[in-house]
């Protein structure tokens, strides 16, 4: 493809597809970074009728670089390395989709450019898909992205309130379900925003819960989150206090309600099937290992374990000035009867 590299002044750029690009200020802060310790080194791309700046030339279409374009801005230049593509609009939103390799693109980014081309271009899926080099299928399952979500949710999504993966796996299935919910949890959202693995807690409780906890889960999502942490909290200083000999008692108590579970469930077998009484002599060998193991610890003392008891690694004896030397503590030594 021919292509021109060129200094555009910013206010040349017609910025046609900034709703189609996610919002990242991190990002862009570190692109800003970058660019003020060693240039711009990759260029925007821009397509359009005029590629040579004067009062009455034509703006150019960026079709990638909006990053770029906004880490320009707040650095406060004026003007942008671009490559302007000698060919149609459609050709080069393509072309840059077939190029994702070089600047991944979010599914939902890549949903929303295909949508322009369909609307504004009028390229059917089949079209889209052998142009930049997907299967059609591909192409269904972006646009598919965007069937589910409100105008709000996709907005929260371009401004960086909401990951794609929270708005196609929770906000779009909650939808589905009540819009109003959808629309409540966007709101509180708005005021209190939550991670994404947050998010997921929070859909994982709301599927399981009764109808009057989820109206209230939808207007504070944020609550059940504290009141989920401060149950976390809890569970963690219990298991601190009680230490390993507590998660032996639990491990236990675990293991008898699964036994009693199995003789609730083999009393209703007719017949048995045979892997059940194989597996019997492996259970009886672990139950009696394990007593085992718990009979010998029970007898044991460890105050006459010469062995007994943590060593710094690499740590010598230690005498102190006045310490006796080892025959005399051993001339001194009472006696104790065999």
């Amino acid at each position: 493809m021919h292509s021109d590299r060129l200094q555009l002044d910013l206010h040349r750029l017609d910025l046609r597809f900034a709703a189609s690009r996610l919002a990242d200020p991190q990002a862009v802060a570190r692109i800003a970074h970058s660019i003020e310790r060693c240039g711009q080194i990759v260029p925007c791309i821009v397509v359009g009728t005029a590629a040579t700046n004067g009062a009455d030339a034509d703006p150019l279409i960026l079709v990638d670089g909006y990053r770029r374009v906004a880490a320009l801005r707040q650095l406060g230049r004026d003007t942008a390395l671009v490559e302007h593509w000698a060919c149609e609009l459609p050709a080069a939103v393509l072309e840059v989709l077939a190029r994702a390799q070089d600047r991944p693109f979010a599914s939902i980014e890549e949903a929303l450019l295909l949508r322009e081309l369909m609307q504004d271009q009028g390229l059917s899926q089949h079209e889209l898909a052998r142009r930049c080099g997907r299967d059609v299928s591909w192409v269904s399952r972006r646009l598919q992205l965007l069937s589910g979500l409100s105008d709000a949710a996709l907005a929260a999504v371009r401004a960086g309130k909401l990951s794609a993966w929270a708005a196609t796996r929770v906000v779009v299935p909650l939808a589905r379900a009540s819009a109003e919910h959808a629309d409540r949890l966007l709101a509180a959202l708005a005021e209190t925003p939550l991670s994404t693995r947050e998010l997921r807690r929070w859909f994982d409780q709301y599927q399981t819960a009764g109808r009057a906890v989820r109206e209230r889960m939808v207007s504070h999502p944020r609550l059940l989150l504290d009141a989920l942490q401060a149950e976390d909290n809890r569970r963690t200083g219990a298991r601190l206090r009680a230490g390993p000999e507590g998660d032996c008692l639990a491990d236990l108590r675990c293991l008898e309600a699964v036994l009693t579970r199995l003789c609730k469930r083999a009393a209703s077998l007719h017949p048995l099937p045979p892997a059940l009484p194989a597996a019997l002599p492996r259970l009886w060998a672990a139950l009696e290992a394990l007593s085992i193991a718990i009979a010998r610890e029970d007898t044991h003392d460890p105050d006459r374990d010469p062995h007994h008891g943590a060593h710094v690694a690499g740590a010598g004896p230690q005498f102190a000035r006045d310490q006796p030397s080892a025959g005399a503590v051993a001339q001194h030594r009472p006696a104790y009867p065999a």
